[in-house]
């Protein structure tokens, strides 16, 4: 299927109009060279293989569950030894239009983040180095490194294999798409087309979300840093973004439905959780931090306008996951 690349504008109602550009999914295989076919196969073979941890027990696919839309479903994943991670697993798809990666922005490509858990002590914590050298161990991925890139396994092959089959993942066959990009009014039903205006309005919700995959190029503090019970300062942690404290990448929300728990930290379990949060913050955090002024008032939203949100977040869902 060809991916729509989604760009936003306020009409003079205030509600979001979104104007299609029907490119070719940077991901999708069957639509690649040969050769790119091969990079991502090989990829795939790599994310579903416990060889690149230390104890050869987990995978990549083991905390990015295809059947959850490459999520968890637990607050903290298990690595190796049963270590539990630091924060909450993020959907693996849909990352080929994004150039930020991790809730705190540490890696600047897909390679980069594809790699970066290899090495973590809490989730496969396996050298690269000894990574490689298993690789160039084992015929089937020797000989597969020597077709797809001419040459042994080095970082730079073993990233771009990975991430070549994580910009696969992208999907576009929600029954939001169908509604709205293919013209099919009874794709969704009413609720989910009055959600979707107060997600474009009353909501505020597209002062972060929006675009293609909804989400933005931003980190945003939503106030769920209190110093206290909620002490993980975010993108404050990195060297040089001292200022930037609570602040965590605003994530997409394409599959939102099937990626519970919710957050940085997973404290919410279900989408109603989320929502009532957004719709009163200082109601469950109430001594927030650096809080974004967009939540500064509550919202005011009804039970029965809950309820439209929630369907039109739901309405993401892509067909593949619809249960």
């Amino acid at each position: 299927m060809w991916r729509s690349i989604i760009y936003l504008a306020v009409t003079v109602t205030g509600v979001i109009s979104f104007i299609p550009d029907h490119g070719p999914s940077p991901g999708l295989s069957r639509h690649q060279p040969a050769d790119q076919r091969d990079k991502t196969e090989l990829g795939r073979m790599l994310f579903f293989d416990p060889i690149l941890s230390g104890d050869r027990t987990i995978s990549c696919a083991s905390c990015h569950k295809p059947a959850y839309a490459f999520a968890d479903t637990v607050v903290l994943s298990l690595g190796v030894s049963g270590r539990k991670g630091s924060r909450n697993t993020p959907s693996a798809m849909n990352l080929a239009l994004q150039d930020i990666f991790f809730w705190d922005g540490r890696a600047g490509s897909l390679e980069e983040q594809a790699l970066a858990p290899i090495e973590n002590p809490k989730e496969m914590n396996l050298s690269l180095d000894k990574a490689l050298r298993r690789l160039q161990r084992d015929k089937n991925y020797r000989d597969y490194f020597k077709k797809v890139f001419n040459s042994n396994p080095t970082r730079k092959s073993l990233g771009e294999a990975i991430a070549a089959f994580e910009r696969s993942l992208e999907t576009s066959n929600s029954p939001f798409d169908n509604w709205k990009f293919s013209g099919n009014d009874a794709a969704v039903p009413d609720p989910v087309k009055r959600g979707f205006t107060i997600f474009s309005t009353k909501g505020k919700c597209t002062k972060c979300h929006f675009g293609s995959d909804f989400t933005q190029r931003e980190f945003k503090n939503i106030g769920l840093f209190d110093g206290h019970m909620l002490n993980d300062s975010g993108r404050a942690s990195l060297p040089g973004y001292e200022k930037e404290l609570g602040k965590f990448k605003v994530p997409g929300l394409r599959n939102v439905a099937v990626t519970a728990p919710y957050m940085h930290n997973g404290m919410f379990r279900t989408l109603r959780e989320v929502i009532d949060f957004y719709n009163d913050p200082d109601k469950v955090v109430p001594h927030a931090i650096n809080r974004d002024t967009a939540l500064a008032q509550p919202l005011g939203l009804t039970e029965e306008e809950k309820a439209d949100l929630e369907a039109f977040l739901r309405s993401l869902t892509d067909r593949q996951f619809i249960r």
